[in-house]
């Protein structure tokens, strides 16, 4: 596959907003009269910190889940750890994982939606197998969908066409191996039994998804067992005609006289013996050839597995953590400085439906994308810094910038006093 680029970005419904929270809080503030951007900005920053704060310290309660099924800790624990701490453990880490991967925007891929990326034709040219009973549990994670192009070969090569196809922008894979496995699949796991794997990856194509998990097997398409099979007993004929016949017939002969099934010895003078000798090697000579395209071939297949996993790992086990938290982050600024921005512009206080459109034209006039409004989750983090104003009929409004910077400008001077009020504010507000 090759000069692969993006075409334009699907209709996915997600709540991804695909700008930096620089890039949001910049936006905003130009639509700002000159004496209010910088006080706007001021809050903006305050606000900011204060998320940063509460994430921080989700980090920590993520490893400790972790250290239990990290394959490559290099660190002791005080105990040793049971059975049912570890089954506590990976609870806590799935939980942990799922909701920091929503408060990023993720969304969790359906069982239907991977067993349809399984089925269809995959871009990589190569037929992939996975085995599934040295597995225990999988969950992958994708967010942001754009549709692509690519030149990829056609008709053995000879020619190329142009396909297009569905690529996840960033896409996050669990996957736990079962503590209990065969001395055979023991072998195989790239990992020690009962270990958890985590990996972040980028621009996957949808139909490709199998290729990220760790025990994937490449196999060959039956069209590309029939490019080495059909030429190898091609060739094989003409091999024995006309190398290995002469040859044989002698073999037949000796064969015959030691089964007892003819009388006359067979005279294997020198000319017989390298006649013989050189059509075994020839025949031995066409068997090594045939066994080394063959291997050749599977190890081209695996190379291109393994390049396209190469460029496409972003991270893997507790560096994920670091990075879906630095997004999760992120959102939660982005939602709630827009949330707030656009209730501060209006006329009159809204419903979250309005103010959902509101945002959703503002996004899309901007970014030309169509990206649905996480306004729950806005109000939220707004609701618990008591920077809202309810009012009859299920609208709502924001209390003026200037008390907005002194509530949160006293939050951040008192942190730890608030710690127990604004440890909501870095989970999900969707309850």
């Amino acid at each position: 596959m090759s000069d692969s680029r993006a075409k334009g970005p699907t209709v996915t419904g997600e709540h991804f907003i695909p700008f930096r929270k620089r890039s949001v809080i910049a936006l905003c503030a130009d639509e700002l009269p000159e004496a209010d951007r910088k006080p706007f900005l001021a809050f903006t920053e305050i606000l900011a910190s204060l998320l940063h704060h509460r994430f921080r310290a989700r980090i920590e309660e993520l490893k400790d889940a972790y250290h239990a099924f990290d394959p490559d800790v290099d660190e002791r624990t005080s105990e040793p750890v049971t059975t049912a701490e570890r089954a506590e453990a990976k609870r806590k880490l799935v939980e942990g994982l799922a909701t920091l991967a929503e408060d990023a925007n993720f969304t969790l891929v359906s069982e239907e939606e991977f067993s349809k990326a399984v089925s269809d034709h995959s871009l990589l040219k190569v037929r992939m197998e996975v085995d599934h009973d040295a597995i225990d549990d999988v969950l992958i994670y994708r967010r942001g969908a754009t549709n692509r192009t690519a030149r990829v070969p056609h008709w053995f090569g000879l020619r190329r066409k142009t396909v297009e196809f569905v690529s996840y922008d960033k896409v996050m894979i669990y996957v736990a191996f079962p503590e209990d496995i065969g001395e055979d699949e023991r072998e195989e796991l790239p990992f020690e039994p009962g270990s958890v794997m985590i990996k972040l990856f980028q621009d996957v194509p949808r139909r490709d998804l199998e290729m990220l998990l760790p025990n994937v097997r490449v196999r060959m398409r039956l069209i590309d067992k029939l490019l080495i099979g059909v030429p190898a007993v091609v060739s094989g004929i003409v091999v024995v005609v006309t190398k290995l016949i002469a040859s044989l017939g002698v073999l037949f002969l000796l064969l015959a006289f030691w089964l007892g099934l003819r009388d006359q010895p067979v005279d294997l003078d020198q000319a017989a013996l390298i006649s013989l000798g050189a059509g075994l090697a020839a025949f031995g000579g066409y068997l090594w050839r045939q066994f080394s395209k063959f291997k050749n071939r599977k190890i081209k297949f695996m190379k291109i597995l393994s390049e396209n996993l190469y460029f496409r790992n972003l991270d893997n086990d507790t560096g994920v953590f670091h990075r879906i938290l630095d997004a999760a982050e992120e959102s939660k600024v982005k939602e709630a400085v827009l949330a707030y921005h656009l209730l501060r512009l209006s006329n009159s206080p809204l419903t979250a439906d309005e103010l959902r459109e509101r945002a959703d034209r503002w996004l899309e006039r901007r970014s030309g994308v169509r990206v649905r409004f996480d306004v729950e989750d806005g109000l939220g983090t707004l609701r618990r810094l008591k920077l809202l104003t309810e009012h009859d009929g299920n609208t709502v409004s924001v209390v003026p910038l200037a008390d907005a910077k002194r509530r949160i400008d006293h939050i951040w001077d008192n942190v730890f006093s608030y710690n127990d009020e604004l440890a909501e504010l870095a989970h999900v507000s969707r309850r």
